[in-house]
C-alpha cells in the first residue's frame, strides 16, 4: 500500500516523557495523539508486533485472525490519520460489507441481514412473515434513537454523563421502555418479536461486549443500529490495521520496544517515575498509559504501588471469555458469507452452563470466512475463525483444559448444519479461556474486562484517569468499553486526560461516528509479563 505524506509532529516539550504499556488499539491511539501534542512517547509491547488481542495464528494459507474480524466506527480511525495529515485509505484497504451476517438455525432456516434496513426487513418478511418485518422496523427505529441519545453522553464522553442521558430521554420519551430498571435485552426483545429465532439473533449483541441477553441492559440493543451504519473488513486481516497504526505512530516519532514486558510501574514522591522491564532494566518517564486489563493493576501484577489505582468495583465482575479456533482448510456444504452465525437449538443450554462456569452444552458458533470479504470463494484452503462463547476463569483458578470437548461441540454440530472442513482442525488451532488467561495475566480469560451485565455496569467501568497521579488507562477494559473502535476511543480519552493535566491543547475535534461497536471484538490485553493491549 502506498503511503501518503504526513505532517511533522510537534517537537517534545520538557518533562513530557510517556510510556505506553501495550501496543493494542487503545495504546496505539493514545501514543499517536500524545506524540502529535509534542510528548516523547515510547510503547512497550511484550509481543513481537502490535495489535494486542487483534492477533494472528499461522496457517497453511497464511496468518489467520484469531481476534477481531470486523471494523465499525470507521470515523474513529479516519480521525487519527487526518490528525497526522494523511488518509486511512492510503495505509489500509477497507472492504465494505453490505451483507452484515448470514444466520443459520438447526431447523434448516437461514436469514441474511444487511446494512440496508429495508433489505433486512424484506428478508425478515420472507423468513418470518410481515408482522415480524414490521416489528423489525419498529426495533430498528428504536435503536437508531438509542444510538443518537447515547453516542455523545457515553461513547464520545470521557465518562458516562448521566445528566445528558436523562435530558435525551426527556426529549424522547419513547426511549424510556429501554431504560427502565430491570429491562434486560432479552426482555425488550420479547416486547418486539414473537419469533424466538429473531429474539435469539438480536440477543447476541449482548455477547459482543461480554454479557448474556437475560442479564444485560436493554440499551445494548443499540449495537444493532451501530452495525447497520457501516461494517468493513480489512484486507489481509484486522492485524493489518494495527500495523498501519503502528507505522503511523512511528512516523510521529513514537518509539517501539517489542518483545519486552513490563514487570512493574515505579513510583517516587507519590507519582509515576518510570517502569521496570522484565529484564530488570528501568525506563524513566513522567506518565504511563496502561493499555491492558485494569484487573492486572488491582492484582498487583504491575507492582504493589499500582494496586491502589482503581476501586475493586472497576474490575470485579468479569465478562465472558471464548474458545477461539483459527485455521486453514477447504470448506464444503454451505454457501458461507464473510460473517456467519450458527445458532444453538436451545439458548438455555448455552447460557446456563456459562453462568455456572462451564462450557456451553449447546453452543452458538460464530464463523468468519476471512478470505470471502470480497464475496469471492477461494479455491483450495482458506482461512477461518470460529468463536464459541465461554465463561472466564473463576477466582483466578485455572479450569481444566477442555480441548477435546470443545472440538466435539464445534465441528460435529457444524457438520449437522451441513458444513465440513478438510482437514478438520486439531486442537493446536484452539485458544481456550485458560489460554487467554495465560496470555493476558490478570484477565482471568475475560475478553472484555468488566462485565456489561447490570443496569449500572457502564458507570463502574474505569475511565482514563486512575486514582494514582501520572497513571492513565486505555483499552477495552476502560471506558467506553470493548471493541476495536471503542478501544481506540479510550486511547483518545486517555490522551485528552493527560493533556488536560499537562495544560496542553488537544489537536482533534470530537469524532462524529456513523458506525458502531465491533461485531466480534475480542481482544484487549495486559499484565505483568505481557504488555499487550487493545
Amino acid at each position: 500500500m502506498e503511503q501518503a505524506g504526513m505532517s511533522e509532529p510537534t517537537q517534545p516539550g520538557p518533562g513530557a516523557r510517556v510510556v505506553v504499556v501495550g501496543a493494542g488499539f487503545g495504546g496505539l491511539a493514545a501514543a499517536i495523539r500524545l506524540a502529535r501534542a509534542g510528548l516523547s512517547v515510547t510503547v512497550i509491547e511484550a509481543q513481537a508486533g502490535p495489535g494486542g488481542k487483534a492477533r494472528t495464528l499461522p496457517s497453511a494459507a497464511g496468518p489467520v485472525d484469531a481476534g477481531p474480524t470486523v471494523l465499525t466506527l470507521r470515523a474513529v480511525f479516519d480521525d487519527l490519520f487526518t490528525l497526522c495529515g494523511t488518509r486511512l485509505e492510503d495505509h489500509a484497504t477497507l472492504i465494505p460489507q453490505p451483507l452484515l451476517a448470514r444466520h443459520w438455525w438447526p431447523d434448516g432456516s437461514s436469514l441474511d441481514l444487511f446494512s440496508d434496513a429495508e433489505a433486512s426487513a424484506t428478508a425478515i418478511a420472507a423468513f418470518a412473515g410481515p408482522r415480524e418485518a414490521a416489528a423489525f422496523r419498529r426495533f430498528h427505529a428504536l435503536t437508531a434513537r438509542l444510538y443518537d441519545a447515547f453516542e455523545g453522553p457515553v461513547m464520545l464522553s470521557p465518562r458516562p454523563d448521566s445528566a445528558a442521558i436523562l435530558r435525551a430521554a426527556l426529549r424522547d420519551p419513547g426511549l424510556w421502555p429501554a431504560l427502565l430498571p430491570g429491562m434486560t435485552l432479552a426482555r425488550l426483545l420479547r416486547l418486539y418479536f414473537r419469533d424466538p429465532r429473531l429474539r435469539q439473533l438480536f440477543g447476541r449483541y449482548a455477547t459482543y461486549v461480554g454479557g448474556t441477553p437475560s442479564r444485560s441492559p436493554a440499551v445494548l440493543a443499540l449495537i444493532w443500529q451501530a452495525e447497520a451504519r457501516g461494517v468493513w473488513a480489512v484486507q489481509g486481516g484486522m492485524h493489518g490495521l494495527a500495523q498501519a497504526l503502528a507505522k503511523l505512530a512511528a512516523a510521529q516519532g513514537v518509539q517501539f520496544r517489542y518483545g519486552t514486558g513490563v514487570a512493574r510501574i515505579i513510583w517516587q514522591g507519590g507519582r509515576v517515575s518510570g517502569v521496570q522491564l522484565d529484564d530488570k532494566r528501568s525506563l524513566a518517564c513522567d506518565r504511563v498509559v496502561f493499555n491492558g486489563d485494569p484487573a492486572a493493576l488491582r492484582a498487583g501484577l504491575l507492582g504493589g504501588g499500582a494496586k491502589a489505582a482503581l476501586p475493586a468495583s472497576a474490575v470485579t465482575k468479569r465478562s465472558l471469555s471464548a474458545y477461539v479456533w483459527a485455521f486453514a482448510a477447504r470448506a464444503e456444504g454451505l454457501p458461507l458469507a464473510y460473517h456467519n452465525v450458527f445458532f444453538a437449538a436451545d439458548p438455555a443450554r448455552e447460557f446456563g452452563p456459562i453462568r455456572r462456569g462451564t462450557m456451553p452444552e449447546d453452543p452458538t458458533l460464530y464463523l468468519c470466512a476471512e478470505d470471502r470479504a470480497t464475496g469471492t470463494v477461494p479455491q483450495g484452503a482458506e482461512r477461518f475463525e470460529i468463536i464459541m462463547n465461554g465463561p472466564p476463569l473463576r477466582d483466578g483458578q485455572p479450569a481444566p483444559e477442555e480441548d477435546s470437548k470443545c472440538h466435539s461441540r464445534t465441528f460435529p454440530p457444524l457438520a449437522r448444519f451441513g458444513l465440513t472442513f478438510t482437514p478438520t482442525p486439531d486442537t493446536r488451532s484452539l485458544t481456550t479461556p485458560q489460554g487467554f488467561a495465560r496470555a493476558f495475566p490478570g484477565s482471568q480469560g475475560a475478553l472484555y474486562g468488566l462485565s456489561p451485565e447490570g443496569m449500572m455496569a457502564a458507570f463502574h467501568r474505569p475511565g482514563a484517569k486512575t486514582l494514582l497521579p501520572g497513571l492513565y488507562l486505555a483499552g477495552g477494559g476502560a471506558h467506553p468499553g470493548a471493541g476495536v473502535p471503542m478501544a481506540a476511543l479510550s486511547g483518545k480519552h486517555a490522551a485528552g486526560a493527560m493533556l488536560a493535566d499537562l495544560a496542553l491543547p488537544s489537536k482533534s475535534a470530537p469524532t462524529a461516528m456513523p458506525g458502531g461497536m465491533s461485531m466480534v471484538s475480542r481482544m484487549t490485553g495486559g499484565g505483568r509479563s505481557r504488555s499487550s493491549g487493545s
